[in-house]
């Protein structure tokens, strides 16, 4: 289904506050479209799209779907699959002769006149493909971005310069990734994930064998060397198509040469701790540089990179004491996480506060949960975060923390997050998971540096 965008005057976005949501509805908002939404709870994104002039309700009530939806043609709903299937302004919409897409779809849409840059993965989607949005921007070229974190440079998830290239994560989730158009694409990770869902591993490779299938050309695939999937190489210290060499570290960033099929790029600097963002990085780079951008622009691109908000954000870094938020919710993300704070920090003790995410993912993945936690000093768990779930029996906090090997370790309210961080010793300290901890991040520093 092909839609004429420019023809629709009203949009209308059920989880509006959704970071991936977000970006789009900005992107309609800065096309002076006018723009509505309903979100659960208010946040500080939401408050900041309020303040770009859109109008959102908090409440899941049908009277307050406003008139202006109701009585024009032209207008689009949008919904996101992490809305509940019981949402009664979503089955509002549904039920009635209104266009009502899923958010993927439009992105399908948004980005198909356009070259289309997308990243996959289930790990490192958020911060490559951020990367790869400001190497675009640096390297001058009419580039439009939409993240699902916010890309510290810009303090937001929504980057425009121009519309001949679009930058997307391209998510598996719900396989929505399937809707996109792709002329340039990567895979950063494929694991077992969102198993309620796809139900087995080999359902989730099947989908992303499908998804870099959507790329007529194999050698605009970038993909993470060992994947069984078809395209060019990436690799860290390994022989590759590009491949990550000669790593250095100086003053708490990284030098490294990238090896690519034509030439060597020695030198580089980049200042993301570990080595799951330096392929992050070369991964970035070979997009970048298949589509064209010129490489010594890249170079100086790549070094101002700043990061992505709760991607190994620094909010304390004293002498005395180090303070990490991270968005890690999966095994192999928290292992990514030990491995490049171990590296930075490998004579300190260390502390996670870690909020497991989804009933299912913990019951999915308890012994590894404990494995990858077990590497740190201290762990503190908080009680699991729902998100879109019910309860699953027997499955809780307390069942993981009985896995776990660490010295230490405790199950905490997020009330007392505080008082145990300060009655640690540790001096490095992370504060990590997918949930509502990260609306807890500012106020924590904020005590912690009393």
């Amino acid at each position: 289904m092909a839609l004429d965008l420019q023809k629709i005057s009203t949009f209308y976005f059920v989880g509006i506050g959704g970071i991936g949501m977000s970006a789009i509805a900005r992107y309609f908002r800065m096309q002076n479209k006018k723009v509505y939404g309903y979100d659960r709870v208010p946040s500080a994104l939401t408050r900041v799209l309020e303040e770009e002039g859109m109008d959102i309700v908090y409440e899941d009530h049908v009277n307050l779907i406003p008139d202006d939806i109701l009585e024009n043609e032209d207008v689009l709903i949008v919904y996101t699959p992490a809305v509940g299937a019981h949402n009664d302004i979503l089955n509002y919409f549904l039920s009635r002769e209104f266009v009502v897409l899923k958010r993927a779809v439009l992105l399908g849409e948004i980005s198909r006149d356009t070259v289309c840059l997308a990243v996959a993965g289930t790990h490192g989607k958020t911060t490559t493909s951020a990367i790869l949005a400001h190497l675009m921007v640096a390297a001058d070229m009419p580039v439009v971005a939409f993240l699902g974190g916010i890309a510290e440079n810009y303090n937001s998830n929504f980057i425009y310069q121009g519309d001949k290239f679009c930058v997307v994560e391209a998510d598996e989730y719900d396989r929505s990734f399937l809707r996109l158009q792709p002329d340039i694409a990567c895979v950063t990770s494929m694991e077992a994930d969102h198993l309620d869902i796809y139900g087995d591993a080999l359902a989730v490779e099947e989908a992303f064998k499908n998804f870099a299938a959507l790329v007529d050309d194999e050698q605009k695939v970038f993909l993470k060397q060992g994947l069984p999937l078809a395209g060019m190489t990436v690799a860290v210290e390994d022989s590759a198509d590009f491949s990550v060499r000669n790593i250095r570290i100086n003053k708490g960033f990284y030098l490294f040469d990238l090896v690519t099929p034509e030439t060597v790029i020695s030198d580089l600097v980049f200042h993301l701790p570990g080595h799951h963002n330096l392929a992050n990085a070369a991964m970035a780079m070979g997009m970048a540089i298949t589509a064209g951008a010129d490489i010594e622009k890249l170079r100086r691109a790549l070094e101002s990179f700043q990061g992505v908000d709760r991607r190994f954000s620094y909010k304390i870094k004293t002498d005395n004491l180090v303070l990490i938020d991270d968005y890690a919710h999966h095994p192999t993300e928290l292992d990514a996480l030990f491995q490049a704070v171990n590296e930075m920090y490998p004579d300190d003790r260390k502390q996670i506060v870690f909020q497991p995410h989804l009933y299912s993912r913990t019951k999915d993945f308890g012994a590894e949960f404990a494995k990858s936690l077990s590497k740190f000093d201290e762990v503190v768990l908080l009680d699991i975060y729902p998100a879109r779930e019910e309860p699953l029996e027997g499955i809780n906090s307390q069942w993981l923390l009985e896995k776990i090997s660490a010295p230490i370790k405790m199950l905490i309210s997020k009330e007392n997050i505080v008082n145990t961080l300060k009655s640690s010793s540790s001096r490095i300290k992370l504060l990590v998971g997918a949930g509502d901890i990260g609306a807890e991040v500012k106020e924590i520093t904020k005590k912690l540096k009393e």
